[in-house]
């Protein structure tokens, strides 16, 4: 069976340029019945800090599945997918509303994505601490 696995204190190149290049990603999280809750998103990867970030609404269903799990953090996964190549990232999740978190993720988004978020009071930035990485850069 072929190895999938990245480590993820030292993902190759090929694997970082995948995950610099502008991709929609999925993330999931559980809901309450531990049902998979699977949503489009952009993602961003900072290695260096084990981190991937998730911009979204306070109120959206993926936050409240992430504070749901408390303190711990909730278990995600966050996939891209381009033909043959993919990207997994795992890790605890936690939500985070300081405002310099937030606007460090957005400026992330922004220069992946190449496009700036649109202003949203609500917003906040799921984290998620990076403890295993999967794929095929």
């Amino acid at each position: 069976m072929a190895s999938y696995s990245v480590d993820p204190d030292a993902p190759d190149e090929p694997y970082l340029a995948f995950w610099r290049e502008r991709h929609l990603c999925t993330l999931t999280t559980l809901r309450p019945d531990g049902s998979p809750h699977v949503v489009p998103v952009g993602v961003t990867y900072d290695p260096a800090a084990r981190l991937a970030r998730v911009i979204t609404n306070g109120s959206s269903a993926k936050a409240a599945h992430v504070r749901a799990a408390g303190a711990e953090g909730a278990r995600v996964a966050v996939c891209q997918v381009d033909g043959r190549r993919w990207a997994t990232l795992e890790g605890r999740a936690r939500v985070r509303t300081e405002p310099e978190r937030v606007r460090e993720a957005e400026r992330r988004y922004a220069e992946r994505y190449q496009r700036t978020p649109s202003p949203n009071p609500a917003r906040v930035v799921i984290e998620i601490e990076v403890e295993r990485a999967l794929g095929r850069g």
